[in-house]
């Protein structure tokens, strides 16, 4: 999502049928907005979700259980968008499965299953939904995974590294880290996974080290592709916080780790090498944050490129949210009261954006009717 070429995120990939106009049948608004609906719009959920859980962890209590409810027609919506989109517009979700640039924004269905649940058993208590999210998250990360880079891989036609490669592909981390974190909390005191613990803190444990290994390999292509290929405005799309927002989940995972494990006899044999780990992960992130705010300075300040409403705004409220929680968490796991002031402050910042873009989203909708909502989904 960081640096997705513009023409390839803004529209449906070319050759892909366009729907029909009209009032009703596949001419109405809800067609043409699952026609058009971009692959990573499930960022929504993500990021209502990440806001919802600051809000849990800072005591606001009954704003994240609004955005918990609010966050449920968000994700009943979108799925039923998205089979819509499957079964009347398979050639466009083909089409986005083929294409270097729109394909990894189906990794967004998995956190934001997975963060709902959370939501769902943190908030509201409700194991049994927050069990099926991630059941259903952990088997949607396996689908995509293997579907995704496969066809990715043995597509006969490919770009060129600067065109096809995006931050985009940092989901893939930020999904497999959404399965680990929810496993984590499940195996802990609210998840009642009883004898079943064991098991599923390895599964998060596996997880949780196969996402930052995946991080390194990903981030390695899109940092030399940063400095060393001609860099636009329009190349730092509006989710470039993503780079940061895959470490910041990363961090929560392991701080999560740490609190859901301490009986576990195989956390347990791991507790300085989680630690340190975590702790890398959460320096990262942080070293993240004052290189993309000089970025996005360059870009809408230096550059002038307009600041206007984009779905993809949704993924960068998601990583400010995920350091909020994050950091929370691993204050909590690693005794580090220092840094308390840093979750407050992020859970406001990640609150305005949130405000900000759904104020852009209701904006869109009432101003611009079935035509906004084809082009801008």
């Amino acid at each position: 999502m960081s640096d997705d070429r513009g023409s390839a995120i803004q529209s449906p990939p070319s050759g892909a049928p366009r729907p029909v106009s009209g009032t009703g049948g596949e001419g109405s608004v809800i067609y043409l907005a699952a026609a058009g609906l971009h692959p990573a719009y499930f960022a929504l959920v993500m990021a209502t979700g990440i806001v919802s859980l600051a809000a849990w962890v800072q005591g606001f209590a009954a704003v994240a259980r609004g955005l918990f409810w609010l966050n449920m027609v968000f994700f009943v919506t979108l799925w039923g968008l998205t089979f819509i989109r499957i079964v009347r517009h398979r050639a466009r979700v083909v089409a986005d499965l083929k294409d270097h640039n729109r394909s990894v924004g189906f990794f967004t269905a998995v956190p934001g299953a997975c963060v709902l649940g959370s939501q769902a058993l943190l908030i509201e208590g409700a194991m049994n939904l927050a069990w099926t999210l991630w059941v259903a998250g952990a088997a949607l990360w396996v689908l995509l995974t293997y579907a995704i880079f496969t066809t990715l891989t043995v597509k006969a036609t490919k770009p060129a590294l600067a065109d096809g490669l995006n931050g985009g592909w940092l989901v893939s981390i930020v999904a497999t880290q959404s399965v680990s974190v929810l496993a984590a909390q499940l195996a802990g005191p609210h998840g009642g996974a009883a004898g079943g613990s064991e098991l599923l803190l390895f599964v998060a444990l596996a997880m949780w080290l196969g996402g930052a290994m995946l991080y390194v390999w990903i981030i390695s292509l899109i940092f030399y592709r940063y400095t060393f290929f001609p860099f636009k405005p329009s190349d730092l799309a509006p989710p470039y916080w993503i780079n940061m927002g895959a470490m910041a989940i990363s961090t929560l995972a392991g701080a999560t780790l740490l609190l859901a494990g301490k009986e576990s006899l195989l956390i347990r044999d791991l507790v300085p090498f989680i630690k340190g780990t975590t702790l890398l992960f959460w320096a990262t992130a942080t070293w993240w944050i004052p290189m993309l705010i000089i970025l996005g300075i360059w870009r809408h300040i230096v550059k002038r490129f307009p600041l206007r409403y984009d779905p993809l705004y949704w993924g960068a409220v998601f990583p400010l949210g995920m350091y909020s929680v994050g950091t929370a968490r691993m204050v909590e796991a690693m005794d580090l009261p220092f840094l308390s002031v840093v979750p407050p402050a992020f859970f406001y910042i990640a609150s305005g954006a949130w405000t900000l873009a759904l104020i852009g989203l209701l904006h869109r909708l009432i101003t611009g009717g079935a035509e906004g909502t084809r082009a801008q989904a």
